[in-house]
C-alpha cells in the first residue's frame, strides 16, 4: 500500500487530537483512502511534555526544517495558530510544493488571498475546514454540497466561549462578569477573552463564509464587529417578553449584489432555529435558492472534534494526490477568475429593527420627548415596555422600546440627540433584531 506522509506542525491541544486520530484510526482511514496516511514527523518547541497520546519514536522534533521542505512529507498541518510565524511555515511549504491542511481562521483572515495565490502558483492544495465551526463540516458543504445554488445569506453562531456566556446570562440571569469568570473556570474561555467576547474571532470565520458564500476575496476590514461585553440581565428580561433570545451573531447577506456582513449581539425570535443553540456548541444557517434554509451544527472547538476536520481535510488531499487530481476543488468553491471584489454595504446603510434600553430620569414628558426625536429621524415604535426600578440611579426607570425597520445611520443620529437629554441617565443600550435570517 502507498503511503501518504504527514507533517504537522503545532503539538498543543489540537495537534495532540490529529496525532490520536491518525494512530488510533488508521485502519478505518486507510480502508476509506486505499492509501496509508503516515504521520511521519511532529515539529514543537516543546517535545517533552505529555499529550496524553502515544507517539512512535524518531516523529517529535524541534527542527521546522524536517517538515518545511522535507521532500519526503507530503502534506503539512498548520496547528500553531496566530500570524507569525505560521503565515512564513504554511507559505515556505505551499513553495516547496506541499499541500497544506490549517485550522487558523486569523490567518486566513489576514492572509488568506495570497496564501491562496500562493497554492494555485505552486499546483498543490490548501485546505481549512477546521477554520470554522470546529467539527461542523460546513466548507466542505459550502464548497461542494452546496455548489449548485445561489447562496443570498449565511448566518451563525460561530464562538462557544459567547454562546455559553450568553446561554448562561440568559438561564440564570447572571452578569457577564461572574459568567466569563465561570467560562474561564471550566476552560470554555481564554485567559485573555477579548478576541472571543470583543466577536473578533468570529468576524474571522465571518469573512472566510462571506467569500464561500459571495465569490469575493476574503476581506475581514469589511466586517462591522460589536461584542458582548455590554449586554446586562435585564436585556434578557425584555428580550423574553418580546419572544426573542440574545446571540452573538455573524450575518453576511447579499442583496442585488450588495454585500453586508457585521457580528454583533442580535435577537432573534425564540422560534428561529439558531435560537435553540446554546452553551458552547456552534450552528451556521444558510439560505440557498434551490434548497432553501438549512442549519449545521455541533462541536465548534475542542480537541476531538476540531482534529475531525484537520484529518477530513487530509483524507481529501491524500486523495487528490493518490490520483494524481491535486486542485480538484478552488480554494474558495469558484473559479480562481470568478472571485471578484465584493461590493460591500456600509454598515451606516444596513436597515434593521432595534431593541432601545433607555435609562431615563423618572419625569413626566419623558416618553414623548424619546418617541419625538425617532419619529425625526424616520424611526417608528412597535412596542414600548417601562416598568421596574432604577439602574443604579434611583430617579432613572428602563423605558425598552422595539422598533420597525430602520436605517443604521438615521438610529444613530436620533441617539446622538436623545443621550444629550437631561431625562437621560446613561448612554442607550441597542441590540439589533432580526426577524428575516
Amino acid at each position: 500500500m502507498k503511503n501518504i506522509n504527514i507533517g504537522l506542525v503545532g503539538f498543543g491541544t489540537i495537534g495532540a487530537g490529529v496525532a490520536k486520530v491518525l494512530l488510533e484510526n488508521h485502519e478505518v482511514i486507510n480502508a476509506r483512502l486505499g492509501v496509508e496516511l503516515k504521520l511521519k514527523k511532529i515539529a514543537d518547541l516543546d517535545i517533552t511534555t505529555d499529550r496524553g497520546v502515544t507517539i512512535p519514536d524518531g516523529i517529535l522534533t524541534t527542527d521546522i526544517d524536517q517538515v518545511i521542505g522535507n521532500p519526503g512529507i507530503d502534506i503539512v498541518i498548520e496547528l500553531i495558530g496566530g500570524y507569525e510565524p505560521a503565515r512564513t511555515f504554511v507559505e515556505r511549504a505551499l513553495q516547496n510544493r506541499q499541500s497544506v491542511v490549517t485550522a487558523n481562521k486569523a490567518l486566513l483572515a489576514k492572509h488568506g488571498n495570497e496564501l491562496f495565490t500562493t497554492a494555485r502558483e505552486n499546483g498543490v492544495d490548501f485546505y481549512y475546514e477546521a477554520s470554522v465551526g470546529g467539527g461542523i463540516p460546513i466548507i466542505k458543504t459550502m464548497r461542494e454540497a452546496l455548489a449548485g445554488n445561489n447562496i443570498t445569506s449565511v448566518c451563525g453562531i460561530l464562538n462557544g466561549t459567547c454562546n455559553y456566556i450568553l446561554t448562561k446570562m440568559g438561564d440564570e440571569g447572571a452578569d457577564f462578569a461572574a459568567v466569563l469568570k465561570n467560562a474561564q473556570e471550566l476552560g470554555y474561555a481564554e485567559a485573555d477573552p477579548t478576541f472571543d467576547v470583543e466577536g473578533i474571532d468570529t468576524a474571522h470565520k465571518l469573512a472566510i463564509l462571506t467569500s464561500l458564500a459571495f465569490s469575493c476575496p476574503i476581506d475581514f476590514e469589511k466586517i462591522h464587529v460589536e461584542g458582548i461585553s455590554d449586554i446586562k440581565p435585564v436585556d434578557f428580561e425584555f428580550a423574553r417578553e418580546f419572544g426573542y433570545k440574545i446571540k452573538l451573531l455573524a450575518i453576511a447577506k447579499n442583496e442585488a449584489g450588495c454585500i453586508e456582513t457585521r457580528v454583533h449581539p442580535t435577537m432573534i425570535p425564540k422560534e428561529h432555529m439558531l435560537a435553540k443553540i446554546d452553551d458552547v456548541f456552534n450552528a451556521v444557517f444558510v439560505n440557498a435558492d434551490a434548497l432553501g434554509p438549512s442549519l449545521y451544527y455541533g462541536q465548534g472547538a475542542g480537541m476531538m472534534a476540531t482534529a475531525s476536520a484537520v484529518v477530513g481535510d487530509l483524507i481529501d488531499i491524500a486523495r487528490n494526490l493518490s490520483n494524481s487530481n491535486m486542485r480538484r476543488i478552488p480554494d474558495l468553491g469558484f473559479q480562481d477568475n470568478r472571485i471578484t471584489p465584493g461590493n460591500y454595504r456600509p454598515m451606516s446603510e444596513i436597515s434593521s429593527q432595534y431593541y432601545l434600553r433607555f435609562s431615563a430620569h423618572d419625569k413626566t414628558s419623558v416618553l414623548s420627548r424619546i418617541a419625538g426625536i425617532l419619529g425625526g429621524h424616520e424611526i417608528s415604535i412597535a412596542s414600548v415596555i417601562q416598568q421596574g426600578g432604577g439602574q443604579g440611579d434611583a430617579t432613572a426607570v428602563p423605558i425598552v422600546m422595539q422598533t420597525h425597520i430602520a436605517r443604521e445611520r438615521n438610529l444613530r443620529a436620533a441617539l446622538s440627540e436623545i443621550d444629550q437629554l437631561d431625562i437621560i441617565a446613561a448612554p442607550t443600550a441597542v441590540i439589533r433584531m432580526e426577524s428575516d435570517l
